[in-house]
């Protein structure tokens, strides 16, 4: 199939081509960028929204994943799911592990899951992930679930790709403290607490609270005196009144302050005031102005990471560099020269014209 026949085809949403799209841009085969700039043109025209849900491997994320998809089916919302799944070393493929979890949704005409694997990324993401989102949108999907490997700490690629980021936990993830660090408790718009109903997730809610009160300058004023497992839903709620409605309000000047809310996924408790954060988050987006900042951002960080990409493969496959490298190894092998000495060579006759 041509590019101007399968960007036709998916124009008539026909799905076996958006399935071939993906995989078109997953391993930038020839046409992609042609297919990326057909949904560039069509991105953001709609009010689609894309919610990341991260955190380590076993918080339940498939699960909750999957009760998100069903209340928004519910609500008549076509939805998207982007499940990362690990790279297999064998075959370069990702397990679909995530894919099987969410067999109840799957068949649902309405939804629509792609498995991506890693293929090496490091920050819970594959490398075209956006890409893929942006062609998803461009389909039609009102939200797209952008689901992470999983790899802990370093997971911090989510915040780049979603406008609305879920930082899943469990009580048995351990020292909530140690869960928190090297920049994973920063990308977190909402909390969730999920198998809260095991033993240790008051006290985790309690340690997310004071780690926030600590980023906020404040923090014990929203832990209340004591705890019931009555009020296991949302902590630092109990001193406010909740709201009557599903509607979310928020005023331009407010500061957003993440929810910490608890959830049993495999019951569905929780899942509603989960998905009502989330929508209280996008308005605080969009009154605040910072919806806009943030798909700027995104944009001038996908032109930069197009440009790196075309120089890489214009140095490696159109340029005597490699031949240049080839002749320097030798030297480099037996300490004469450094990478970088034969780096800094190589980039400066590339300046100079003096290799094309």
């Amino acid at each position: 199939m041509t590019t101007r026949a399968l960007v036709d085809a998916l124009d008539r949403g026909d799905t076996a081509a958006l399935a071939r799209a993906i995989s078109l841009v997953e391993n930038r085969r020839a046409g992609c960028e042609d297919v990326l700039t057909h949904a560039h043109a069509r991105v953001g025209r709609r009010g689609a929204r894309r919610i990341g849900l991260t955190g380590p491997p076993g918080a339940g994320k498939s699960t909750l994943t999957e009760r998100l998809v069903q209340r928004y089916r519910g609500q008549d919302l076509r939805v998207a799911v982007i499940a990362v799944d690990p790279t297999s070393p064998f075959t370069g493929g990702a397990l679909l592990g995530d894919r099987i979890r969410m067999e109840s949704v799957s068949l649902d005409p309405g939804v629509f899951i792609r498995s991506m694997a890693t293929r090496g990324s490091l920050g819970g993401l594959a490398t075209t992930t956006e890409e893929v989102a942006d062609v998803l949108e461009a389909f039609g999907f009102d939200r797209i679930l952008i689901e992470t490997v999983g790899v802990g700490q370093t997971e911090l690629d989510i915040a780049r790709s979603a406008e609305s980021t879920a930082l899943v936990l469990v009580p048995e993830s351990g020292d909530a403290i140690q869960t928190l660090k090297a920049g994973v408790m920063e990308i977190a718009d909402v909390f969730v607490i999920n198998k809260s109903d095991r033993p240790g997730g008051d006290t985790l809610r309690q340690e997310i609270e004071v780690m926030l009160g600590l980023r906020r300058g404040n923090a014990f004023r929203n832990l209340p005196a004591h705890h019931h497992r009555s009020d296991r839903r949302t902590v630092g709620q109990s001193d406010r009144k909740r709201p009557q409605s599903d509607r979310p309000t928020v005023r331009p000047s407010d500061h957003w302050e993440p929810p910490v809310l608890a959830t049993v996924a495999t019951t569905g408790e929780g899942v509603a005031e989960l998905a009502v954060a989330l929508d209280r988050h996008r308005t605080f987006l969009d009154a605040s102005g910072r919806l806009v900042a943030r798909r700027r951002e995104r944009l001038a960080e996908r032109t930069r990471a197009v440009v790196e990409r075309g120089l890489r493969q214009w140095v490696w496959e159109e340029t005597p560099a490699p031949e240049l490298l080839a002749q320097q190894l030798p030297e480099m092998a037996e300490g004469r020269r450094s990478p970088y000495d034969v780096a800094a060579d190589i980039l400066e006759q590339l300046r100079s014209g003096a290799i094309r």
